[in-house]
């Protein structure tokens, strides 16, 4: 399997690169980004793009691929909503429409979050643009189609968030976040748990759903 992940440096990235990598059905992992990862790794190519509204320019390096995880995204904290729907929306369906395009049998992951308004008229902005994010791109003609809404994602194996109110968030609280998941082993998915979904979402390559927080745990220890 041939695998693309844009976000692989971000926090839940780091995650499924690290899954994606350690997979030995996996061949392939190309990382697309605006700037190149520090990793090195047999399995791992990266495309360096600046601007990724202009990834067209690249089809040739992006045929011939199996599954995308998609795991870009930014906090719409202190973001005007035109902004966030440049990133979060405009960015995401304009690469999801090229794949599609480029690649008939790709399944296609996204990162989406717990509390997206799929009728997008809610009163939260960020769900809103999620909602439109996710209902657009189910019109596109991928062969299978996953919509994942984590929560609280806890990161594993060393693994960091970029924003550093995040990362002292999670500095201080991965104890409290292990305890958590010890007693109520559902609540709380990993780094891990989303890496090791996104995979078997590709493996079995015949859905289009939303799969919620509990979903990712299942789907992430099926055999």
């Amino acid at each position: 399997m041939k695998v693309l992940v844009f976000g692989g440096s971000g926090m839940v990235g780091q995650g499924v690169l690290r899954e994606c990598l350690a997979a030995p059905d996996v061949s392939q992992v190309t990382v697309v980004g605006r700037t190149s990862l520090e990793q090195v790794h047999s399995k791992l190519q990266q495309l360096v793009c600046s601007d990724l509204m202009m990834l067209d320019t690249r089809e040739s390096e992006l045929r011939g691929f199996d599954a995308c995880f998609f795991c870009l995204g930014v906090s719409s904290s202190g973001m005007s909503e035109a902004a966030y729907r440049h990133i979060t929306y405009e960015v995401t369906l304009a690469v999801a429409s090229l794949l599609s395009r480029l690649n008939q049998n790709m399944t296609f992951v996204y990162i989406s979050g717990a509390g997206t308004d799929s009728s997008e008229q809610g009163s939260s902005m960020w769900a809103r643009v999620k909602g439109k994010t996710e209902n657009d791109l189910q019109k596109l003609p991928f062969s299978g189609l996953y919509l994942f809404r984590p929560g609280i994602i806890q990161p594993l194996h060393g693994i960091k968030s970029k924003t550093p109110a995040y990362q002292r968030f999670y500095t201080l609280a991965n104890p409290l976040l292990s305890l958590i998941r010890c007693v109520f082993p559902s609540a709380i998915v990993t780094t891990e748990d989303v890496g090791k979904a996104m995979l078997n979402a590709a493996r079995q390559n015949d859905s289009r759903v939303v799969v919620e927080a509990k979903e990712i745990i299942r789907l992430a220890r099926k055999p």
